[in-house]
Parts: structure tokens; C-alpha cells; sequence
């Protein structure tokens, strides 16, 4: 598996080595080692999935203290922009974020860790997605950042017109509306 590092460097791509022939492929999708190697040592103990349909945006979200989330993501089936924003108050890259493709294609997946907020656009017809979670869902704690915010400037590829989000993510706050998270020590 190669481990790609993105320009926010504790936000990492993990990219299997696929093997494929005449009958269809395998690849090893998770390996624990190999992780925490270089992430670090979490535990997961959630896993998540989602079905969405082309414009459809999921974010930016995130859970404050004391139930901050780490994310494992992939795209299983269809292509999403998958985009974390630190909001790690302290943190050098503060109100940065990266923007990485994931797909059934590329079989990538992007480490979100704790501190970060998260969200995805459907690029394709449908697509569903996976998240492995360091933290149980916690509804007390659930918060997020409005997807549109100009301070973090992310381009969705997708024409605003054909943006579709829930009512909770149209009335999101913006980042600068929002608590930071306090960077460990």
C-alpha cells in the first residue's frame, strides 16, 4: 500500500496495491500496521456508509470535545471530492483544507484525523461511501462549518446550481463563527 502525504501533512491518502486479472480484482483495503505507522495509533469503532446521488455535498462536519472523530474514507462504488479542514485552533495550518478525489477507480482512501472537519461532493452519478470512525457518534457533540464559507474557499467542482445538502448543512456557521478545537499537547 503507498501512503500519499497531501499538502496538510497529518491528512494522508492510502492508495492499495490492487491485483487484477481476467476475473476482477482484490486488494487489501485496511491493514492496522501499516497504518498506525504512519497515522499514528487509533482505534476505530464506528463504521459508517452512505448512498448519494450526483451534487450532493455532506459536510463540513465534525464533533467537538470530549468525542472527537477520526475518519477513514473511501469511495466504494462512484467518484466523490472529499475535502478536510483543519480546525485545529494553534494548528499552522488552521482554516486550510485539502481537496483529494477519491473512487472505485483509484481505491483510495483519506485519513481525516481528530480536529478536522469533513464533507464530500458526488462527482458522479451515485456513489457510496464508507467511513471507519475513532468515536461512537455523538449527537450532543455534532457540529460543522457552512460548506460554502469564502474563508476556506473550497471549489466542490460541481455548479452551484446543482448543489443539493440537507437543511442542517444550508445552516451551518461559518468556521470563524465556530469553537476551535485546542491542538493536543
Amino acid at each position: 500500500m503507498q501512503v500519499i502525504h497531501t499538502p496538510i501533512p497529518d491528512v494522508l491518502l492510502f492508495e492499495p496495491k490492487v491485483f487484477g486479472d481476467d476475473r476482477g480484482w482484490f486488494f487489501e483495503s485496511f491493514r492496522q500496521d501499516l497504518f498506525e505507522q504512519h497515522a499514528g495509533r487509533y482505534r476505530f469503532v464506528q463504521d459508517n456508509e452512505s448512498f448519494s446521488r450526483y451534487g450532493v455535498v455532506r459536510g463540513l462536519h465534525y464533533q467537538k470535545p470530549p468525542h472527537v472523530q477520526g475518519k477513514l474514507v473511501r469511495a466504494i462504488r462512484g467518484e466523490v471530492l472529499d475535502v478536510a479542514v483543519d480546525i485545529r485552533k494553534g494548528s499552522p495550518t488552521y482554516g486550510q483544507h485539502t481537496a483529494q478525489r477519491l473512487s472505485e477507480s483509484n481505491h483510495r482512501m483519506m485519513w481525516v484525523p481528530p480536529g478536522f472537519a469533513h464533507g464530500f461532493a458526488v462527482l458522479s452519478e451515485t456513489a457510496i461511501f464508507s467511513y471507519k470512525c475513532t468515536d461512537y457518534y455523538a449527537p450532543l457533540h455534532d457540529a460543522g462549518i457552512r460548506w460554502n464559507d469564502p474563508d476556506i474557499g473550497i471549489d466542490w467542482r460541481l455548479p452551484e446550481s446543482e448543489t443539493r445538502l440537507s437543511d442542517k448543512d444550508l445552516r451551518q456557521p461559518m468556521l470563524q463563527e465556530c469553537e476551535g478545537l485546542v491542538l493536543e499537547s
